[in-house]
C-alpha cells in the first residue's frame, strides 16, 4: 500500500516519533488491563489507519476496526477464502454470465440505533461508495446497484464480474444507516461530508459500536447491545492498540494485552506464559515500485535502470531477514491465490547482470530516493529494516538509495498521488481473487501511482481486460500467469517477499483465524 521524494522527514526525527508512540501505546495498556480484562479484548497492532468511514477506510487497520463496526452483504466463515456465505444478504443467485448478482437481504437485521436495515440502506450506502471516488471505490468499478423490492437488491455490472460475491465481503462495502448518516452531512454524492461523524460514532448494524478513536494511539469498541447477527461477541470492550512490534511481545507475555499481531517468526519461537501462536505465510507482497513518470524521475523510469534493479536485489537475503515461514512471490498474486506463478519462475540475483544492465542504461553513478512509512511493520517485518537490507544490496550494483522514511499517513498520501521516485510497499489483498491484482497494471489504480500510463502497454491492458471478464478457471488462471509473466520482464513494480503471519495470543482467546483481508475478526473471539 504507500507513495520525486515522498518523505523528507529525517531518519532520526522518525524514530523519534516511532518511540513517542510506543511509549504512549504501552502506558494506555495500563488503562486496560486489570480485574476487568476478561471482559475486555486487547490487541496490539502496529496501525496503518486514516479513517473508519467505510466508504473511505482503506488500510489494513480499518479493515479490522470496520469488520467489527459494520455488516456487508456477504462475509468469509473463519479464515476460509474460497466460499462467501450469508452476512446481511441471507442468499444469493449470480447469472451464469456473471453479470448479474442478486441478494435478499436477511429479516430482523438492526442498526445500533435500533431501526431496521432496508434495501434502501444497502443501496444508499453502495452507491457511496461508488460516488465518493475514495480508495475502496474501485471495488464497484462497472456495477449498478438498485432495489428490486423490499428485501430484494440487484447489482449489475457493465461486463462480466465472476468475482463480485468475493469483493462484497471487504468491511469497505460495510451498509450504514442512511437517515443516520444523511442527518450528519452524508450523501451519496462527491460533496459528502459525514466522515467526520464517521470517526466518532459508528452507523451500522454490526456486533460493535464505535466508542473512540485516535488513529495515532488506540481504537476503543463497545459491544452493540442492538446486534441481531448469528452469534453474541464474547467481549464487552474491544481495544486496538498502535504499538510497535518490539514492544507487542512483552505486552502479551506479561497480560497487558491478549493478542499480537506483528510478531516476527523469530520472535514467537518458543513463547511461554501460557501463549498460543496462529503461525502461516501470508497473503501480503512486499513490493518495489519504481516510478515510470518522467516529471518524477528520469532515472526510474529507464527501462535499464529498472532491470539493473531486478537483477540487483538478493531476494534470498530478503528472505532471511523476513524469517522462517516467509516466501517469495514469483509474480504480484500471492502464492495460495488463483493465478499465482509456481515458485520456480521467482527472480534470482544476477549481480554481473545487473551492473551490466546499470552501464547500458547510460546513467552515471545513480541515485535514487525511497520513500516508505519508517513506522510500519508488515507481518511482523519492520519495513525500515528491508529499506535499509535494500540499500546496502543496491549499492552493490553501484545505485545509491537514499532513504525517505516518513509517518504512515504521511507517505500513503505521496504513494497515492504518484509522488514517489521509488517506494517500498505491499499489498494486502482487497478480495481473495486474482483479478483484485489487475490494479498494478498501466492505467490502473496503483499503476497509475508508478506513472505507469493507460497506453504504456497496449497488449498487457487487453490480457488484464480479458482475464477479468473469463468465468472459467482454468482459462482464468492461464490469463493471469502470462500478466505476471509480462510484468515481470518490465513494468515498474518488483515483488521482494511474502512475510509469514503469527498471531499470538493467550490461552483464554478461542477462535482465532487469519483472514488476508481484515487480519482477524475479533466478534469472532471467544472467551474461556
Amino acid at each position: 500500500m504507500p507513495r520525486s521524494s515522498a518523505g523528507s522527514q529525517p531518519v532520526s526525527r522518525a524514530l523519534v516519533a516511532v518511540a513517542v508512540l510506543a511509549l504512549s501505546a504501552c502506558s494506555a495498556a495500563t488503562s486496560t488491563s486489570g480485574p476487568s480484562a476478561g471482559r475486555t479484548l486487547v490487541v496490539d497492532t502496529s496501525f496503518n489507519l486514516k479513517t473508519v468511514d467505510p466508504g473511505r477506510e482503506f488500510e489494513p487497520t480499518g479493515q479490522l476496526v470496520d469488520k467489527a463496526l459494520y455488516e456487508t452483504l456477504l462475509t468469509f466463515q473463519g479464515g476460509d477464502v474460497t466460499k462467501p456465505v450469508p452476512g446481511l444478504a441471507s442468499s444469493y443467485e449470480q447469472s451464469p454470465d456473471g453479470r448479474t448478482l442478486t441478494l435478499h437481504l436477511r429479516r430482523g437485521a438492526r442498526f445500533a440505533d435500533g431501526s431496521a436495515v432496508t434495501t434502501d440502506d444497502v443501496v444508499f450506502s453502495l452507491k457511496r461508495v461508488i460516488a465518493l471516488k475514495g480508495n475502496p471505490s474501485f471495488l464497484l468499478d462497472g456495477v449498478t446497484v438498485g432495489k428490486t423490492d423490499a428485501s430484494t437488491v440487484t447489482l449489475v455490472s457493465r461486463k462480466a464480474n465472476p468475482a463480485l460475491p468475493l469483493i462484497l465481503p471487504n468491511p469497505a462495502l460495510g451498509i450504514l444507516s442512511a437517515k443516520a448518516v444523511r442527518a450528519h452531512g452524508g450523501s451519496a454524492t462527491s460533496t459528502d461530508g459525514a466522515e467526520k461523524y464517521l470517526n466518532t460514532t459508528s452507523a451500522g448494524s454490526g456486533p460493535y459500536t464505535l466508542s473512540s478513536l485516535d488513529i495515532s494511539t488506540q481504537v476503543v469498541l463497545t459491544k452493540n447491545a442492538k446486534y441481531t447477527g448469528p452469534a453474541t461477541p464474547a467481549y464487552d470492550k474491544v481495544v486496538i492498540r498502535n504499538v510497535q512490534a518490539p514492544t507487542q511481545k512483552p505486552n502479551v507475555l506479561r497480560g497487558d494485552s491478549q493478542i499480537a499481531l506483528d510478531l516476527a517468526a523469530d520472535q514467537v519461537t518458543g513463547l511461554g506464559g501460557g501463549l498460543k501462536v496462529d503461525s502461516g505465510p501470508s497473503a501480503d507482497v512486499i513490493f518495489l515500485l519504481l516510478n515510470r513518470n518522467t516529471e518524477v524521475s528520469r532515472t526510474t523510469a529507464n527501462a535499464k535502470f529498472v532491470e539493473a534493479v531486478r537483477k540487483g536485489i538478493d531476494y534470498q537475503g530478503l528472505l532471511a531477514l523476513a524469517g522462517r515461514g516467509s516466501v517469495q512471490p514469483a509474480g504480484i498474486i500471492p502464492s495460495p491465490f488463483l493465478g499465482a506463478l509456481p515458485a520456480s519462475r521467482a527472480a534470482a540475483r544476477d549481480l554481473a547482470g545487473a551492473k551490466a544492465a546499470l552501464k547500458a542504461s547510460g546513467i552515471t553513478k545513480p541515485s535514487v530516493t525511497l520513500g516508505y512509512a519508517g513506522d510500519l511493520t508488515v507481518d511482523g517485518l519492520s519495513v525500515q529494516t528491508l529499506a535499509e537490507r535494500l540499500q546496502a544490496q543496491l549499492k552493490e550494483v553501484g545505485i545509491t538509495v537514499a532513504l525517505a522514511p516518513a509517518s504512515t499517513s504521511t507517505e500513503l498520501d505521496d504513494y497515492r498521488k504518484g509522488k514517489e521516485e521509488s517506494g517500498l510497499w505491499y499489498w494486502g489483498p482487497d478480495y481473495p481473487d486474482p483479478s483484485d491484482y489487475l490494479a498494478f497494471l498501466p492505467g490502473n489504480l496503483v499503476g497509475l501511482r508508478a506513472g505507469w500510463k493507460a497506453d504504456a502497454d497496449p497488449a498487457l491492458t487487453a490480457l488484464g481486460d480479458k482475464a477479468a471478464t473469463t468465468i472459467d478457471d482454468t482459462t482464468r488462471k492461464a490469463l493471469y500467469e502470462r500478466i505476471q509473466t509480462r510484468m515481470n520482464a518490465d513494468s515498474p513494480f518488483i515483488p521482494l517477499v511474502q512475510p509469514s503471519r503469527n498471531t499470538v495470543y493467550a490461552a483464554s482467546v478461542t477462535g482465532v483465524a487469519y483472514h488476508p483481508v481484515w487480519t482477524i475478526d475479533v466478534a469472532a473471539l471467544g472467551a474461556e
